[in-house]
């Protein structure tokens, strides 16, 4: 099977399950409402705890809260691939779920900014464009993490390497298909996805009928598109596109 004709199976494939898993489990859009209020009172409590001395442990608690916002996302998105449903018994512990195995990728990630940021100090004239180049590497390399996290059951450093590794495999599967979407979000949205552990659309409080409107189609498009990535996910990392090549044969 060629390039494009292994794409457009997987793509095809994985359409019809995204979007009969969507039509099931519409409800996601809405978490969007909770992470965003969640986000406001929490981070206004640490704001209002963490003060004098405390303010140390500001970032550490601001860290735990983040990490256990996405290992919530990504409990509902593992129950939607796995299950093809979640409950609100999900939603309340998802936030322990995957806890730490998202805390452990932060540390990591924040250990390497420190080491890169120590290799920016040496070459302080590029440092702008050494840093753009860098983060632009993040994206594209650690682009599936989300989805190694509920998906594999590997360590923080196992989930980084393996997402180095399926990358270099699957870089045109995935990256094709994930750069149009995020291009129509972007088109219809106005809103730049750079975080790959987004839980939900950022909503600038546009009170207005049309402004309401756009955030929710753009939760839907955003919800619509993480159940694809699981989808996606889950068939290029189970197959080969010799296998895929073969399983063809009986979609035909």
């Amino acid at each position: 099977m060629d390039l494009f004709k292994d794409l457009f199976f997987i793509n095809s494939t994985t359409s019809k399950k995204a979007l009969r898993s969507f039509s099931k489990n519409w409800t996601i859009v809405f978490t969007g409402f909770a992470y965003t209020l969640l986000n406001i009172v929490i981070f206004n409590l640490i704001n209002l705890l963490f003060r004098g001395v405390l303010g140390i442990l500001a970032g550490f608690a601001a860290a735990i809260v983040t990490s256990s916002l996405i290992s919530n996302y990504l409990y509902l998105l593992y129950n939607i691939i796995k299950y093809d449903n979640f409950t609100f018994e999900d939603f309340k512990e998802g936030f322990s779920h995957f806890l730490w195995k998202v805390y452990g990728v932060f540390f990591i990630a924040w250990l390497l900014s420190f080491f890169f940021g120590g290799l920016g100090d040496l070459f302080s004239e590029s440092v702008t464009r050494i840093n753009m180049i860098i983060n632009i590497l993040i994206i594209i390399i650690f682009n599936p993490l989300p989805e190694i996290i509920y998906q594999k059951g590997l360590s923080p450093w196992e989930s980084i390497t393996y997402s180095f590794n399926f990358m270099k495999e699957n870089w045109f599967n995935w990256l094709l298909p994930n750069a149009i979407f995020f291009f129509i979000i972007y088109k219809f949205t106005g809103n730049m996805l750079t975080n790959i552990f987004a839980t939900h659309l950022s909503y600038n409080f546009d009170i207005s009928l049309i402004g309401i409107l756009k955030y929710l189609i753009g939760q839907v498009l955003f919800s619509f598109i993480m159940i694809y990535r699981g989808f996606l996910f889950e068939i290029l990392s189970t197959s080969t596109r010799r296998k895929r090549s073969y399983m063809k044969k009986f979609y035909d």
